[in-house]
């Protein structure tokens, strides 16, 4: 895609897992004040007191869950709260049951600790939503744990909180630790929109979050955990060691992220991404193509584009190519039915999506005449 739009090219990015939007403005200037305010030192390596509160304030006033701040690890980013908890809980020769499909770098964290990642397959016919007989399936003796992502990436499913206690009560049962990743919370389109967190559920759990997606803050690489109270001294001396601390700036400027102006914007970008997925939706089903899940979360449509006679690989390869839309294929996310399915991100504005439909509309057109091969 980059090498096609150094060329000269429009390219539709229907690729990129990152929200178009700038960081609100009311979280820039904060940031900006707290660099002229001398707020680049070292803060304490849970985080900042101030930011701790604000999260626990933010579950307990919007959410409705009370999280003592003590519970809240402040961290670098999503995949440094994931980093921290990998070299806690995972032994030498551990496995941590992961999604497939599920977002890929995940693999690499139990890895990195000296386990191993096992995969645990989601189905289409299940809407993409872990299965407690799946789960129990895929669980081995030496599996220590459950990463499962509530709304997920790359399907946009969203768990309930049945489901998700059901989840909880298995592993907990098997003896293992359950790590919910949150990091799309806040997102969510069904009926009724709800910004809901598993924590609601069982507040014992162990949540991933992040001020990447809902808050639009990628850049800034600041993150949260949310572990029980046993976890936050150990925690703690790992986090001194590989990280010292979350960025000072960053925190400063967070704290600006929940204030009535900033999350009055963070509602209207939420409206302003159900739109595109309705739009998205809507455009991918007339051209044929079938929703694998839901997509009642995050910013992603997980389809299944067989009907174009092609293996998702070469369907994405040949649209980026001959149309200049990019897309990602299933393979990117898993082995499971991923010749089947594509990823559709609708992080990009309503006309880039127009464009995007429409050449791929030209491109079944132009395959159908030719027998769908080149």
């Amino acid at each position: 895609a980059a090498q096609l739009e150094a060329e000269g090219h429009r390219v539709v990015h229907f690729e990129v897992g990152e929200p178009d939007f700038n960081t609100a403005e009311p979280i820039v200037e904060a940031g900006r004040r707290a660099l002229l305010d001398g707020h680049t030192k070292y803060t304490h390596a849970l985080g900042t007191e101030a930011l701790r509160e604000a999260l626990s304030k933010d579950y307990r006033e919007r959410l409705g869950v009370a999280i003592p701040a003590e519970r809240i690890v402040v961290t670098a980013g999503a995949s440094g709260g994931l980093l921290l908890l990998s070299a806690l809980l995972i032994d030498s020769g551990d496995g941590l049951l992961i999604t497939d499909p599920g977002y890929p770098c995940n693999a690499a964290f139990p890895r990195i600790v000296g386990g191993a990642a096992q995969l645990v397959a989601l189905r289409a016919e299940a809407g993409y939503l872990p299965q407690v007989d799946d789960l129990a399936g895929a669980w081995r003796p030496n599996t220590a744990g459950l990463l499962l992502a509530s709304p997920a990436n790359p399907t946009g499913a969203v768990m309930d909180g049945a489901r998700l206690a059901e989840v909880a009560e298995f592993v907990h049962g098997a003896g293992g630790f359950f790590i919910l990743d949150e990091i799309y919370q806040g997102l969510t389109y069904g009926p009724p929109p709800t910004a809901g967190t598993g924590l609601q559920a069982d507040a014992g759990l162990i949540v991933l979050n992040s001020f990447s997606k809902y808050f639009g803050m990628t850049g800034w690489r600041l993150g949260w955990v949310v572990v029980p109270e046993a976890l936050v001294a150990p925690i703690e001396r790992l986090a001194q060691n590989l990280f010292i601390s979350p960025s000072s700036v960053a925190q400063q400027a967070a704290l600006a992220a929940f204030s009535p102006e900033a999350m009055a914007i963070h509602e209207v970008r939420r409206q302003h991404f159900d739109a595109r997925r309705r739009q998205l939706l809507g455009g991918l089903e007339a051209l044929g193509f079938r929703a694998a899940a839901p997509a009642d979360g995050a910013f992603y449509l997980y389809m299944d584009v067989s009907s174009s006679g092609m293996d998702s690989y070469d369907f994405c390869w040949r649209l980026i190519n001959e149309f200049q839309v990019a897309a990602t294929p299933g393979i990117d996310f898993g082995e499971r039915e991923a010749h089947r399915f594509v990823r559709f991100a609708y992080t990009t504005d309503d006309e880039s999506i127009g464009l995007g439909l429409e050449r791929i509309g030209r491109a079944l057109e132009a395959w159908d005449s030719v027998g769908g091969q080149a």
